[in-house]
């Protein structure tokens, strides 16, 4: 999409209608199309991450600066070369920032999807302990998914430490 407008054309208005609706929103759809079980909160996962990924891309591609695909040209890359050696590079931190947000949201919406009627997973904890009034699992429950988000987060900013080492230099 941010290297073609007719592809941004056609999909930019597909991203842009589904993107503000809440995953949760779609589960009763998912288990209607993919049953009870991991097959659809796979795909509920899937779904909560494609728009912020696709978005983040798309800023990525369009932050490029022409100039240097211009001196790519100019020093006789083909199409392909400037796509892995110059797009690739300068999008690559916007791509991953999508990643990183997409991971938080899909945790968010794992947990969520969890609650409802499920019977493995912190939101399944979480709902039998509430039906019991075992404020302390539920507490601790809770804690158990910020841990673990910031655990992803750490992981993450790890990772693009070691991979994008040039994020922020210029």
């Amino acid at each position: 999409m941010g290297l073609s407008n007719r592809l941004c054309g056609f999909f930019d208005p597909i991203v842009e209608l589904l993107r503000p609706v809440p995953p949760l929103a779609l589960l009763p759809l998912f288990i209607v199309w993919f049953g009870i079980g991991e097959s659809s909160k796979v795909n509920l996962l899937f779904f909560a991450a494609s728009w912020i990924m696709i978005i983040a891309a798309r800023a990525g591609v369009l932050g490029v600066k022409g100039s240097k695909v211009h001196a790519a040209y100019s020093l006789g890359a083909n199409k392909w070369q400037i796509l892995r050696y110059v797009i690739l590079p300068n999008a690559l931190p916007d791509i991953f920032t999508g990643v990183t947000v997409a991971l938080g949201v899909c945790w968010g919406t794992l947990v969520a999807a969890e609650l409802t009627r499920t019977t493995t997973g912190l939101g399944a904890t979480i709902f039998a302990a509430s039906k019991f009034f075992r404020m302390d699992i539920v507490v601790v429950a809770i804690i158990i998914i910020g841990v673990i988000g910031v655990a992803m987060d750490l992981v993450m900013r790890f990772l693009e430490a070691r991979l994008i080492p040039w994020r922020g230099k210029g």
